[in-house]
């Protein structure tokens, strides 16, 4: 657990991120489930039962090891579990689901399970195949796979390479690419015939090359839910799945902080033209109504009305004097 304390506070966070459960269901063609965990921690494995009167019972194969670690009959209490998990596994029936859970798990646990089903036809049994779970558990070992980098923070549209250093030879039984925090899941397989399966979600925006035990995975055009941790794991022959501690991806939304910050100067512009432009209005009408009121001067021509008045006096006076 070392190498967790190199990583920004971000990468820690996301560490901790709860991991969501894959879909869920029956019958063939699910996606396949991944649950990433600590050596002596516990997992929980669920598969579908159909509870149809034809059913006889529910196994959980380890695949790589075609063992049945626990059968449970469909009409009998009583379990059959491989003896060297008695004391590690424990089942519980959740409605329509079988609710497996394995405790103290090691590096040895690390695999792929199988959920199977028993059913009688015309009196004949049939095993259907129902949901695959990998399970890996992370550990400090000379058996743990290398893998750099150590995590990547791309900005959205970007790309990141993964390089994965394997143990075994390309005609070995497969590598994986796997998702394990946010959305649990298998990203790519690459099997001993170099025939590749590639999840829908990064169809056409993936490339993978192997040159000797080296496999670089190219992820394209990165988008902010692709942000998770992605393992590297590989099926050697006569062991258990190997696997990685994980390149941490943490994707920015370059373009859309861009954006919203681009929105917010024009934003902040027009409010300011805006408030601009309203101070020059209120300052012109205020200006318009100052002259409209203004008392306007006028030449006003007055006229002395006392002239005649005096000019009506003199007149009586000297006629007053030439009659007397």
């Amino acid at each position: 657990m070392l190498w967790m304390s190199s990583l920004p506070t971000a990468y820690f966070f996301l560490l901790l991120l709860p991991c969501f459960p894959a879909s869920d269901g029956g019958g063939n063609g699910q996606p396949t489930a991944v649950i990433s965990a600590w050596k002596g921690d516990s997992i929980s494995i669920t598969c579908s039962v159909n509870n149809s009167e034809n059913q006889v019972g529910m196994y959980l194969q380890s695949v790589r090891q075609n063992l049945n670690m626990i059968y449970v009959p469909q009409h009998q209490n009583r379990p059959n579990i491989y003896p060297a998990l008695a004391n590690r596994i424990k089942y519980s029936k959740e409605g329509n689901n079988l609710r497996i859970t394995l405790h103290d798990v090691q590096e040895s646990d690390s695999n792929i399970y199988l959920c199977s089903e028993i059913v009688k036809i015309n009196d004949r049994h049939k095993k259907l195949h129902g949901k695959t779970t990998i399970v890996v558990v992370k550990a400090n070992s000379s058996g743990a796979l290398e893998q750099s980098p150590l995590y990547a923070n791309p900005g959205q549209g970007q790309s990141v390479s993964i390089t994965c250093g394997l143990k075994s030879s390309p005609k070995e039984e497969g590598f994986y690419l796997l998702r394990t925090h946010v959305q649990p899941g298998k990203v790519l397989y690459v099997s001993n015939l170099n025939v590749p399966e590639v999840s829908p979600a990064f169809e056409n925006r993936l490339d993978y090359s192997r040159q000797g035990n080296k496999t670089v995975v190219t992820l394209y055009n990165l988008q902010k839910n692709d942000s998770d941790n992605y393992v590297c794991a590989e099926a050697v022959t006569k062991s258990p799945l190997l696997s990685a501690s994980g390149t941490m991806v943490l994707v920015q939304e370059v373009e859309q902080a861009c954006s919203k910050r681009s929105w917010g100067l024009y934003a902040l512009i027009i409010v300011v033209a805006l408030l601009f432009c309203a101070l020059v209005c209120c300052t012109l009408y205020r200006v318009n109504v100052k002259k409209h009121f203004q008392k306007k001067k006028h030449n006003v021509v007055y006229e002395d009305m006392s002239f005649n008045s005096r000019r009506n006096t003199l007149v009586r006076t000297n006629t007053f004097s030439r009659e007397t």
